[in-house]
């Protein structure tokens, strides 16, 4: 931590780690601060403590291009031309809600570049199984038969 910096501007600073080998540059993360609506009186009125957090998905030098294509298929519609915002307003402290915002947006980020999982190739039942299934169709049926009122000669 520079000693030079105070805690707010250090936070700021930091990269934010979304995997091991994934990591967004403290730059292109874009802070914004305002009241928070709700109870709270005096301090919720004039107190910025709400934290808006903003990444430009498509512009982000984190990303190879197969992963930014993921992530913004994967987030569709909460991606407004290629920016994706969190928006914390939970907390009394903007230092809480600052913590909270990093990590929805990295969490939210993880599970977009997840890669799809592999979709089930469709087969066809095989014979023994096609011939097991009508011999117990036969079964049943001859069971049912058996159980009916016998018929009787003219």
């Amino acid at each position: 931590m520079p000693v030079a910096c105070d805690w707010l501007t250090w936070l700021s600073m930091d990269d934010l780690v979304v995997t091991a080998e994934v990591v967004i540059p403290a730059a292109e993360l874009q802070w914004r601060f305002d009241t928070a609506g709700g109870p709270g009186g005096q301090h919720a009125n004039k107190s910025a403590t709400r934290a808006e957090l903003r990444l430009d998905v498509a512009a982000t030098t984190a990303f190879d291009e197969p992963e930014r294509s993921r992530v913004l298929d994967n987030l569709g519609s909460s991606v407004v031309d290629g920016v994706l915002m969190i928006q914390v307003g939970e907390s009394r402290s903007q230092f809480r809600n600052r913590q909270l915002a990093r990590k929805r947006m990295a969490a939210i980020l993880r599970d977009a570049l997840r890669p799809p999982a592999p979709r089930r190739r469709p087969t066809k039942p095989g014979r023994a199984a096609r011939e097991r299934r009508l011999a117990a169709k036969r079964a049943r049926s001859e069971k049912k038969r058996l159980r009916r009122r016998p018929i009787e000669p003219d």
